[in-house]
């Protein structure tokens, strides 16, 4: 499992004249609660395929359960955060990329009736996508082809990822336009994800600092209490979890590609009490700092 280390995922796509990228992530023996996607947003699309094992992502402060066979759509900007509900094996795709893969079809009336408002997020799709309903029969299979073309890279497997991806923002599109088109075009409904982004960011490079939940509402300009409350339906953690869930993946990192010692780590991330961090870290990751060690 990879952790980005900026908020603001600087994804590295896979070709220039193919802004899609594959991502397959998952553990062997996970732990409920543990950080499996860790909280970012960059300019893209995001498909989250769930395969094993069952997980909750945060998406623009909403809560989405998922388990074998759920779908989830990020839309290009949203802030997003996953973590696992129940313990053993857990396995998901993330399907990245850019709507500039698309630009060839600037020139469409169809195309800009139909897909050009999602991919400009004048029009979004739901988050949480119904694979099993009639109206998007197929969407499955089409999800797996794409995850097969680019996994086995036979030739031309360019231009079949990038048909695959826009039948599905076809079928989206038929499935969900009216709908859209009846109404004003959607608004950015997660002011607060703005807000927060440079707060969020702060954390990601001072975590090993102290920083109370007063300091951390006044950078956001709320009190305390809604900080408090804004903060946990944004990220799915309170305040205090999050800073240790940082502290824990930094700490994952570094017993994993450092020669320091498990006393050095911890205090390189703000933990002084290295029994407290051996504490902390079991309950993150289900192993003790030596075992994690061990096993990676």
């Amino acid at each position: 499992m990879s952790y980005p280390k900026e908020l603001h995922e600087i994804t590295r796509l896979e070709e220039k004249n193919l802004p899609f990228q594959l991502f397959l992530n998952g553990s062997e023996q996970a732990v409920p609660g543990q950080n499996i996607l860790y909280l970012h947003w960059h300019e893209h699309f995001e498909i989250i395929v769930m395969q094993r094992g069952e997980a909750i992502f945060h998406i623009d402060s909403v809560p989405y359960e998922v388990s074998a066979g759920d779908v989830l759509l990020v839309p290009a900007g949203g802030l997003h955060v996953g973590y696992c509900s129940s313990g053993g094996e857990i396995r998901y795709a993330a399907i990245v990329f850019n709507a500039s893969l698309f630009k060839d079809w600037a020139q469409d009336p169809v195309h800009m009736k139909y897909v050009a408002p999602y991919l400009e997020n004048r029009f979004r799709f739901p988050v949480q996508l119904d694979t099993r309903s009639p109206a998007l029969a197929g969407f499955d299979r089409l999800l797996d082809q794409i995850i097969t073309e680019y996994t086995a890279k036979e030739p031309a497997y360019q231009l079949i990822v990038k048909t695959q991806l826009y039948l599905l923002f076809a079928q989206l599109s038929r499935h969900h336009w009216q709908q859209n088109a009846a109404n004003a075009p959607v608004k950015d409904h997660s002011l607060n994800r703005e807000r927060f982004k440079p707060l969020l960011a702060y954390i990601e490079e001072h975590y090993a600092e102290s920083i109370s939940i007063e300091q951390a509402a006044q950078r956001v300009s709320l009190n305390p209490y809604h900080f408090c409350k804004t903060f946990k339906k944004l990220t799915g953690r309170t305040f205090v979890e999050y800073v240790n869930d940082c502290r824990v993946s930094e700490a994952a990192r570094l017993l994993q590609q450092a020669d320091l010692s498990i006393t050095e780590i911890a205090g390189l991330v703000g933990c002084d009490n290295p029994n407290y961090f051996t504490k902390l870290f079991k309950q993150h990751k289900g192993l003790t700092p030596r075992q994690y060690r061990k096993q990676s």
